[in-house]
């Protein structure tokens, strides 16, 4: 039985900033049914910890994911097939390159969530169970006392928690990670419990937040830029905090403060105004609003007159008419006017929408006319669907139907 690989070296633990190495190929593997090369040392990233792996390229041969195995070794993992990895023959000295901007993202993501974690235990007695930074989404999931009454942290407190992260950034404290002693690791006032025993990694903001943790941070808290709290929720009965920060949260600020200044060049105000501008078109919709009510109600009343008189003097007990627009809510409102007016009358009415016709029926109180099984007939015969209860029925039907046709037809005696 081959002896175990010796683990990799990890560059990065010394050295964040160090983006081109040169190392030994030890040997040929595999991860996730691809190849995967294992080298001596390497300053690639493997995916863990809730931080995605380093992106870039060995021997110029772009990698598409770095994992690293129980026994510690690193697996630079290959492109399927073009057997790409028998050019890089055991023994062969190799260049490896990491993408700068996703390696100076992460460390900023990562760091920015040790700072954060920390501001929220601060502020909110909130404790961090487990963190999260994805390709477009970074989250913690915290917990506190009052998880259990179903508290929610209000937006001020999380405010609070992002500001005093962000005094951290604006203070350019010095951020340490290093592999302290056993008697040192003792005394030391970590946020969390180490998830190993032995050979712990200490991450150190200053004096405001000691964590064990294996990933790569920035040495500096200015070089997180800042920090951005975007949403809040519920998640398995603890709080769920969206964020951000370096490169990300800038894009993201700068995308949304492109938008503002979109919505103030449109409603022709300054980007600090738009919210006034809004109140004052939401204000001004809901009066649009209320008088257009106020004005079909009206029409309404006026067509149903129309109608009940048409209907009157040509010896008619139902109300037959269909209109080129107004939708349903014409529909209901002259139906109801009709029967309200002359309860022994039908009114059977239709009118063009979108795509095609609205229909309705409605009954007076001395009728026994059967408005739901008419409308289920109507929409049998002319290809739509449609129902309801005996005094009020809606349904639609195509655009090309001749709506008083089809209620002769739908009346017939079967």
């Amino acid at each position: 039985m081959p002896a175990p690989m010796q683990p990799t070296q990890r560059l990065y633990y010394d050295d964040p900033f160090l983006l081109r190495f040169e190392a030994a190929v030890v040997a040929h593997a595999g991860n996730g049914g691809r190849p995967s090369i294992v080298l001596d040392r390497s300053a690639f990233y493997p995916e863990a910890g809730g931080q995605m792996a380093d992106a870039g390229t060995l021997a110029e041969i772009g990698l598409v994911d770095v994992q690293v195995d129980d026994d510690g070794c690193v697996h630079h993992v290959l492109p399927d097939g073009g057997g790409r990895e028998t050019s890089l023959a055991i023994g062969a000295r190799v260049i490896g390159a990491i993408d700068r901007s996703r390696r100076r993202t992460n460390m900023a993501l990562h760091t920015g969530q040790h700072l954060l974690s920390r501001a929220l235990l601060e502020c909110a007695g909130a404790e961090t169970v487990s963190s999260r930074l994805g390709e477009t989404t970074c989250t913690i999931d915290v917990v506190r006392a009052d998880d259990a009454a179903g508290r929610t942290i209000d937006e001020r407190t999380i405010a609070d928690a992002e500001t005093l992260a962000n005094q951290l950034v604006d203070d350019d404290v010095v951020v340490r990670a290093y592999f302290p002693d056993p008697v040192e690791l003792a005394a030391l006032p970590l946020r969390r419990a180490p998830k190993v025993e032995t050979q712990v990694r200490v991450v150190a903001i200053g004096d405001f937040d000691v964590s064990p943790c294996g990933g790569t941070h920035c040495t500096r808290s200015a070089q997180i830029g800042l920090v951005r709290v975007s949403g809040v929720e519920r998640h398995k009965g603890g709080t769920r905090v969206v964020f951000s920060s370096g490169s990300r949260a800038r894009r993201e600020l700068w995308s949304h403060d492109e938008t503002l200044r979109g919505l103030a060049r449109t409603l022709t105000c300054g980007p600090a105004d738009v919210g006034n501008a809004l109140d004052r078109l939401r204000r001004d919709l809901e009066s649009t609003r209320s008088a257009l009510g106020i004005s079909r109600i009206r029409h309404g009343e006026l067509l149903a007159k129309e109608l009940i008189a048409a209907a009157s003097a040509a010896g008619l007990a139902h109300v037959v008419a269909s209109f080129p627009e107004g939708g349903l809510e014409l529909l209901r409102t002259v139906g109801a006017r009709i029967v309200s007016t002359d309860e022994s009358r039908v009114a059977l009415l239709a009118a063009d929408v979108d795509g095609g016709m609205a229909i309705a029926a409605d009954r007076g109180a001395k009728s026994t006319f059967d408005c739901g099984a008419f409308i289920k007939r109507a929409a049998a015969l002319g290809g739509g669907r449609g129902g309801g209860r005996p005094d009020h029925a809606e349904g639609r039907l195509p655009a090309s139907v001749e709506w008083p046709s089809l209620v002769a037809r739908a009346l017939a005696p079967s």
